[in-house]
């Protein structure tokens, strides 16, 4: 059987909407006609309630891909807190960007109720083709914190004569080092033939117990990090190969555009830049987004004055490319500058979300906080909440437990 694995496709992302919806769409497409079954583990949307015209979005692209093709593989079976409306092997689950309390319905599950995929948050789905069995024990975001209590629960074990996978949508202590919450990769459950994570945003490829582990990232460019530069899609596992293909999308490019300022004048650095720049213009589906990093121990003199050529030459770009220019890295000292590049390389993959839950967190844990009501659940509240929703909603979660 061949799987696609696509996932983040982040509908609805405000500051590239287009983008989402068209490379989500190819994305999809493309999955379907090249695959029997779809694997999608999390973020279809950008928000846990995406207004009216993201959710027709959504709507829209799950109805073309399930009505587009005459589907020989079936979800024969199905096991979870959930009802099933179709047959057809578009198996997803719930992401962090659309997490909601337990029992309150998502976007996703929207998807489900109408028929257009099956939500397989938390249950087991088994699909099968002519014969062959592909069994997919999958549990959607959940608060770092529950993690291990949310497998240990679902109690996920591979069936003899099926080929088993585990999907999720978490943080991996591995590839985010900062948050000892985060599930390592030899906590995960053995004994799979496929491990398929969302979340980052970048593409990972990995070995968990032996057996491949793969992040297809995200289908549009959100972060603007390190891990981003590189090319948008899916992938295509081969079961009875035992082996994978990344498809590439159209997506606009992005480049981090490191340039050492030392020992050059304003002229070749400027022709340095232009000529990337003119090269990036060319590829992709739309303007490319190019951070310019300048580096090293000019003079605050000299770096002005490159400063000021290099926004000017952004300028003249403005209908072509999306140019920032970033000279935070000058005129610092080695041992700062080596301490800011280390880390950078290790959050190069964590959203802002992580890094200010991880941050909150960790001050709640210096107070000696200790109510029910996890921290993550405290912080969705908070940061997902308007001020006149969440407060009461704090309040009445903390004084429940009094």
């Amino acid at each position: 059987m061949k799987i696609a694995i696509l996932s983040d496709l982040h509908l609805g992302y405000e500051r590239f909407a287009e983008d989402a919806y068209k490379q989500a769409e190819e994305a999809l497409m493309s999955a379907v006609e090249l695959a029997d079954a779809v694997l999608i583990p999390g973020d279809i949307f950008d928000t846990r309630n995406p207004d009216v015209e993201v959710l027709s979005q959504g709507f829209t692209l799950f109805r073309n891909a399930s009505n587009g093709k005459k589907w020989s593989a079936k979800v024969i079976e199905y096991s979870g807190r959930k009802r099933i409306y179709t047959s057809i092997p578009i198996i997803a689950i719930s992401g962090t960007h659309e997490r909601k309390s337990k029992d309150a319905d998502n976007a996703v599950d929207l998807l489900g109720l109408a028929g257009l995929l099956v939500n397989a948050s938390e249950a087991k789905v088994t699909i099968d083709n002519g014969g062959e069995r592909v069994v997919v024990w999958a549990f959607g975001g959940v608060a770092e914190e529950k993690v291990k209590d949310t497998i240990k629960e679902l109690a996920p074990k591979p069936e003899q004569g099926a080929f088993n996978v585990f999907m999720f949508h978490q943080s991996i202590y591995e590839l985010l080092p900062f948050d000892d919450r985060f599930i390592r990769y030899d906590e995960l459950p053995d004994g799979f033939d496929l491990y398929v994570n969302g979340h980052i945003h970048s593409n990972v490829e990995h070995k968990v117990h032996g057996k491949p582990f793969l992040i297809p990232g995200s289908t549009v460019l959100t972060q603007l990090k390190e891990g981003e530069q590189g090319s948008k899609g899916f992938y295509i596992f081969d079961t009875a190969e035992n082996a994978y293909t990344f498809m590439e999308i159209k997506s606009r490019r992005f480049k981090i555009m490191k340039i050492d300022v030392d020992g050059k004048d304003g002229k070749e650095i400027l022709r340095h830049a232009e000529s990337e720049i003119e090269r990036m213009c060319g590829e992709g589906i739309s303007a490319p987004i190019i951070r310019i990093m300048l580096i090293g121990k000019k003079t605050a003199g000299a770096s002005s004055g490159i400063n000021i050529q290099l926004h000017e030459m952004a300028s003249r770009y403005k209908d072509r490319a999306m140019i920032e220019i970033d000279n935070g890295r000058l005129n610092g000292e080695e041992m700062k500058m080596h301490a800011e590049a280390l880390r950078q390389e290790l959050l190069e993959n964590s959203s802002v979300k992580d890094l200010g839950m991880a941050l909150f967190v960790e001050k709640l844990k210096q107070k000696g906080y200790s109510l029910d009501i996890s921290p993550t659940e405290l912080f969705d509240m908070l940061s997902h909440d308007g001020k006149e929703k969440a407060v009461p909603k704090v309040f009445e979660a903390l004084f429940e437990q009094q």
